[in-house]
């Protein structure tokens, strides 16, 4: 017998009759499940309204009592979910069976609420089919002849039965029957479902329900509808993210008609809900070496009508640092999604700068185009074309650069957190291939950026976490490499404990100039200590070479040390403590300060 429905009625009842009941707190819970499976009681007591009301000292008497005829239900549906289907559930408030106190009799005070469970024997099942199934749908491995009885293993049968016959085209498969039967002298429970598959349906028309700021042409083109496609339902998801990926939209809702059209077609409703169209954010890190970095942005989702998205970046760094100046940087890019399908975008960019770096001085802008793939969840590329201007100043003299550029990256990122990963890995591949508008001369800056997580203990309680850089520039004359696309090491993007870009090649004199390869490997070991506070140890290693990785003129230096995170709705604030540890780059204690793990 379930008695969910009794928590409803007695605040009905009350309400009508005008009762008020002083706040009582609840002084003690027992609970008593007989026999000795340790999981099945973890599990009735994590389910149990009565042993969280005993933690909640702002519930009232009218709280805890409604709680204690809701026990009833919630029990028993956990003992039907682990497979105990003779079970005897009984909940005394004082003494007294909580179901047979007349909801106008609710006590004064409750004192001392006693559970009591004896779940009975575990039923395995005896029958266990459903029928019939599209070809290659596979039930869980758990809902056969034998296996423990659990409601949820035929809940998940019969969602596998339907997605199977959903995924083969058949749009309005239904459950038309189930026969459950339990034989309580066998312990068995027989369970037998029973599908109707329906037609094979094709996608109808896309019908928008809403007015929205997006224009009705654009949300159909983002969307690429697959009207006249055989029905799937990964097709109607990927629909669904198309249009959430935009950023113009705070929800998107999908509604299959409930009736077929003529030729077996099913449209689909649509339904959007705008997001506010303008954003802003800012950011600070503080080194006590590079000293303070801020960043601001502006963004507007929705410029045109189009979703297209603007955004404006600018940040200031360096300000304070004990080597190289202050930088500072302004970018602009506007990108339109879909157009040249529903997957592939196009961008365009600019950006102003002013470098004061250990090794040079440069300012620059680049300006260019180029489209945007993306070939998944987790797969993207880009492609563009640009170009590039800078005047330099290092230990070569005043020089200028005007190249021509084709900046080309492809990220594979499988991580199941982008702020705070503790499972899955991140790869992007970077490649600008370049030609010197004023000599003539072609060469090409590559950059590679591994990063791999693997989580263990409770609750990914532990996480090992590793990186790898690597770049390489080269180019028929070094003369028309500028010294933007130089390699350094250290700070807190490649070796923590090491002062900002001091390694590179000797030029003398106590300059230095940017390397051709470079290589950068960091690994940590991350634990977290309470919900909010985590520790860090980490150690990082930077090499910068002057042609070919561990060739010629080259090398390396490595820090490490200890940090403190401590977990925020929009990453983890970060405290890192660092030294050198080989090297003679540097010397003392880095202390590193920012938003979001290292890597």
């Amino acid at each position: 017998m379930r008695f969910t429905s009794g928590k409803a009625l007695f605040f009905l009842l009350l309400s009508f009759s005008g009762l008020s009941l002083p706040a009582q707190a609840l002084d003690t819970v027992v609970f008593n499940v007989a026999g000795t499976d340790d999981r099945l009681e973890d599990a009735l007591k994590a389910a149990s309204l009565v042993l969280a009301a005993e933690d909640e000292a702002d519930k009232d008497t009218r709280d805890v009592f409604a709680d204690a005829l809701a026990e009833y239900g919630q029990l028993v549906q956990t003992l039907y979910a682990n497979g105990y289907y003779s079970g005897v559930v009984k909940v005394r408030v004082d003494g007294r069976e909580a179901a047979q106190i007349p909801v106008f009799e609710v006590p004064q005070t409750i004192r001392t609420i006693e559970v009591s469970v004896k779940p009975g024997a575990q039923f395995r099942f005896g029958t266990a089919k459903a029928a019939p199934l599209a070809p290659d749908t596979e039930l869980p491995d758990e809902f056969r002849t034998g296996e423990i009885a659990k409601s949820v293993t035929v809940q998940q049968a019969a969602d596998a039965a339907v997605l199977g016959w959903r995924e083969a085209g058949h749009a309005k498969v239904a459950l038309t029957g189930q026969k459950i039967t339990a034989n309580h002298a066998n312990a068995q429970l027989s369970a037998s479902l029973f599908l109707s598959p329906g037609p094979k349906v094709r996608f109808g028309k896309l019908r928008q329900t809403t007015n929205n700021a997006v224009r009705p042409d654009r949300v159909a083109r983002i969307a690429g509808f697959p009207e006249g496609k055989v029905f799937s339902p990964d097709e109607l998801e990927t629909v669904a993210k198309r249009l959430r990926r935009t950023g113009a939209f705070s929800s998107v809702t999908l509604t299959e008609a409930e009736t077929l059209g003529a030729g077996n077609t099913m449209d689909v409703g649509l339904a959007l809900v705008d997001e506010k169209p303008r954003r802003f954010g800012v950011g600070a890190e503080l080194s006590s070496f590079d000293g303070l970095a801020v960043s601001a942005f502006w963004m507007h989702r929705n410029l045109f009508g189009g979703a297209e998205r603007f955004r404006v970046d600018g940040d200031i760094t360096g300000i304070g640092s004990k080597d190289g100046g202050i930088d500072y940087h302004l970018g602009v890019r506007l990108d339109q999604p879909a157009t040249f399908g529903p997957d592939t975008s196009a961008f365009a960019f600019g950006a102003l700068s002013y470098q004061d770096e250990p090794g040079y001085i440069s300012r620059n802008a680049n300006l260019g185009g180029g489209v945007k793939r993306i070939f998944s969840d987790t797969l993207e590329a880009e492609f563009a074309a640009a170009l590039f201007y800078a005047e330099t100043t290092d230990v070569l003299g005043d020089r200028r650069f005007f190249l021509f550029t084709l900046p080309t990256s492809l990220t594979w990122d499988r991580r199941n957190d982008k702020l705070d990963a503790t499972r899955g890995t991140y790869l992007k591949a970077q490649a600008v291939p370049f030609i010197s508008l004023d000599s003539g001369g072609t060469g090409a800056w590559l950059h590679g950026d591994g990063r791999a997580y693997r989580g263990f203990g409770a609750e990914d309680r532990f996480v090992l976490a590793g990186r790898v850089q690597v770049g390489s520039v080269f180019a028929g004359n070094p003369g028309d490499i500028p010294p933007d696309y130089g390699f350094y090491s250290g700070g807190g993007g490649t070796v923590r404990g090491q002062p900002y870009q001091s390694l590179g090649l000797d030029a003398g004199g106590g300059d230095i100039t940017g390397g051709q390869s470079f290589v950068s490997l960091s690994a940590e070991l991350r634990a977290q200590i309470t919900d909010k506070i985590g520790v860090v140890g980490f150690v990082d290693a930077g090499h910068v070479a002057a042609g070919s990785l561990f060739d010629g003129q080259s090398a390396w230096h490595t820090g490490g040390g200890i940090g403190v995170r401590y977990k925020t709705p929009i990453g983890p604030l970060r405290l890192d403590v660092a030294g050198p540890i080989s090297g003679d780059t540097g010397d003392g204690v880095q202390i590193y300060i920012g938003i979001g793990q290292a890597f």
